[in-house]
């Protein structure tokens, strides 16, 4: 019902910047977005947050840091990472609920994008 494409990821030296992107797609309105991320062997874990009133919330470990921004009329979300550190390198996900057709909020996921910064 909502198909998310995540680009931007690449390789970065630690202290540096990288812009990610999220293109929505599908037709139905898109309620919340946010940004996850997950390391190999770890479990995915919550990065950003924006509503559709653009209410933004952070995890602690990126607050100050990363910003997260959606243009709403181009279904894009953005999430501009700067002062980038090792721990910071793993797959970023996109992440929309929407109520598509029914009545109940569901999630939908991108296919990542990776990030790997090193020293």
């Amino acid at each position: 019902q909502v198909q998310l494409v995540e680009s931007g990821g690449g390789l970065v030296q630690a202290g540096g910047s990288l812009r990610l992107s999220c293109t929505a797609s599908g037709g139905y309105r898109i309620n919340a977005m946010g940004w996850y991320r997950q390391a190999p062997g770890k479990e995915r874990e919550f990065v950003a947050h924006i509503t559709s009133n653009h209410l933004t919330n952070y995890a602690d470990s990126v607050k100050g840091r990363f910003t997260i921004s959606r243009d709403t009329a181009k279904n894009i979300l953005y999430l501009q990472m700067n002062s980038l550190k090792t721990e910071d390198t793993a797959v970023y996900y996109c992440n929309a609920d929407s109520f598509g057709t029914g009545y109940y909020l569901i999630d939908y996921w991108g296919q990542g994008t990776q990030v790997t910064v090193f020293s």
